[in-house]
């Protein structure tokens, strides 16, 4: 797994610590994963005097691309291990509830983090996530490459474990407890209309969450949410249409028909592929006639809304139009 160094709001622009986070070659006293023993650590007993105790609703949270910012800013008390999983994988799934049950026998000295990969393209892209599930850990915000697919209880509990000493490492030392009466933190409120996207997602009604994204940009053309909300409901809309296979042979068997080539272009950004469906549209664009510029061009900012202005390589994609556009 590779981690993209620009993420989406509250990660974008942080340091990527994949050289502190991979693991050492194992030794033959040592676990897969180069942490001593197959165990983790017991929880301890009572919170070292001096230790920070984050109150957390629960030490499973879920986040989305609207919310991730909440838990980078809980990743600089507390270490973070986030999980990528899709409602369609039934082993991610189960793998999502693994890790609930092994984080919480960690006392708190981690948290876990669910994204719903088939709900948060912007996240997927900004992990790179290539398969579901994708594990990654945050430390102060800034992400940790761990593993991709199963893998055996003892194992994970050796990277959760280099993960906790990791983020003792750079100053994150504090406990989450989980409280009734504690509340999980949340963002900006939404407005009316963009909480009538969001329950239009939730019930699949992507046509009246883009009604209402539209909406709320008409009422405040600055409203960024609202504005790559538009762009991320427009692509699972077309992704709805069609299987994976009808698209990529259309899309093979016409290399520069501009709708086959749109559609592979958004399983690509689905997917993680960024660079590609940048490229893909780029490249049909000189010899593009008027009216499919205007459509690819149109894609190419949208696509720009869902990955993040801030990302280089929507810097450099965002470049490349402008040098075909004059």
């Amino acid at each position: 797994m590779t981690v993209n160094e620009s993420i989406p709001a509250g990660l974008r622009g942080a340091a990527d610590l994949s050289s502190l986070g991979r693991p050492a070659p194992a030794a033959p006293a040592q676990s897969a994963f180069g942490v001593p023993g197959e165990q983790a650590p017991a929880a301890p007993a009572q919170v070292p005097a001096g230790t920070e105790v984050v109150q957390v609703a629960s030490l499973v949270l879920t986040a989305t691309d609207a919310t991730v910012s909440v838990v980078a800013e809980l990743s600089a008390k507390v270490p973070v291990a986030l999980l990528i999983w899709s409602p369609r994988s039934p082993e991610s799934d189960a793998m999502r509830v693994r890790l609930g049950t092994l984080v919480e026998a960690f006392g708190g000295r981690l948290v876990l983090a669910t994204v719903d990969g088939d709900a948060n393209p912007q996240l997927v892209g900004a992990f790179q996530a290539q398969a579901v599930p994708t594990v990654a850990g945050l430390i102060g915000g800034r992400p940790v490459p761990m593993f991709e697919g199963d893998q055996p209880d003892a194992q994970i509990q050796a990277v959760f474990a280099q993960l906790i000493e990791l983020a003792g490492q750079n100053g994150v030392t504090g406990i989450a407890q989980a409280t009734d009466a504690a509340v999980e933190p949340q963002p900006e409120p939404l407005t009316k209309q963009q909480q009538a996207a969001y329950d239009a997602i939730e019930a699949g009604d992507f046509p009246a969450a883009i009604v209402a994204y539209s909406e709320a940009l008409e009422l405040n053309p600055r409203d960024e949410l609202s504005r790559a909300g538009l762009s991320q409901v427009r692509l699972l809309e077309r992704l709805s249409h069609g299987t994976l296979d009808e698209i990529r042979r259309a899309a093979a068997e016409g290399p520069t028909d501009v709708t086959a080539q749109l559609a592979v272009a958004d399983l690509d950004l689905s997917g993680g592929h960024i660079e590609d469906a940048f490229a893909r549209l780029l490249e049909l664009f000189p010899a593009a006639s008027a009216e499919d510029r205007g459509r690819l061009r149109e894609r190419l900012v949208e696509y720009f809304d869902v990955v993040g202005a801030e990302d280089p390589r929507v810097r450099t994609a965002r470049r490349a139009l402008s040098d075909l556009l004059f």
